[in-house]
């Protein structure tokens, strides 16, 4: 029996487990400068998983293109416990906007039924292991960022674009 929509086609991603993704790694218009950029090997998942494109900072009401920005003060578990914030390079407290973009992906997370997640790498929302350390002088720290810290919480595998390969031969 197939999986169908509404108007009884065949329905996208039928068979297949829901994994988020970052929308600007599969070629949406998303980025920070507006532009879009795909990486094939993100795109390549699509074979195997029904991609869900997300960008926490739009779904937390940013715009596009909009200020880079990095956490001050800690990483995304320390943003979630108040104990620091996302700001612009101009200063601009953006913390609400990307805490609020976080739990939006949540929510698609459990809307969709997702288990895990592919993530732009070194993002303040979407760094898994590793974020800019609030200097804007492309330093790193240690430590998530928001929206990653959030769904790790929850229990979500996650993964970037430098190593979502290996989702296609896990079982």
């Amino acid at each position: 029996m197939t999986q169908t929509d509404c108007g009884g086609r065949a329905a996208v991603g039928a068979g297949r487990a829901p994994l988020l993704v970052s929308a600007c790694l599969v070629g949406l218009h998303t980025r920070l400068d507006g532009a879009a950029r795909s990486f094939p090997q993100v795109r390549a998942l699509a074979s195997r998983y029904c991609l869900v494109p997300v960008c926490p900072e739009q779904l937390g009401g940013s715009c596009t293109p909009r200020p880079a920005a990095e956490i001050c003060g800690g990483a995304g578990d320390e943003v979630l416990a108040g104990r620091a914030r996302v700001a612009t390079q101009e200063g601009w407290d953006v913390t609400e906007a990307y805490l609020r973009g976080a739990e939006e992906v949540l929510i698609a997370a459990r809307l969709t039924g997702a288990v895990a997640a592919v993530l732009k790498a070194r993002s303040p929302s979407c760094g898994v292991g590793t974020t800019y350390d609030g200097t804007f002088s492309h330093r790193l720290q240690p430590g998530s960022g928001v929206t990653a810290a959030l769904l790790a919480r929850e229990g979500l595998r996650l993964y970037t674009e430098e190593n979502c390969a290996e989702l296609l031969t896990s079982d």
